[in-house]
């Protein structure tokens, strides 16, 4: 599992595309995120991304998440 951190640039997939973004926050226990429940912890945690293109922003798990650059 790679450990990001903010600011970091990421790629991810989103309906069949790729998107480009940046790291805005790691979370590591069980939270409210981009209007859905986020079930992370310490040892699985999950990283909120917001989108270069449309700003919105999304939570995704360490494999999801892709270095861009």
């Amino acid at each position: 599992m790679t450990n990001k951190k903010k600011g970091d640039e990421v790629t991810w997939k989103s309906h069949g595309q790729t998107v480009h973004g940046k790291v805005e926050k790691k979370i590591t226990k069980r939270t409210e995120e981009s209007g859905r429940t986020v079930d992370a912890s310490p040892e699985e945690p999950q990283y909120r991304v917001r989108s270069d293109k449309s700003g919105r922003t999304a939570v995704h798990k360490p494999e999801a998440l892709d270095d861009d650059g």
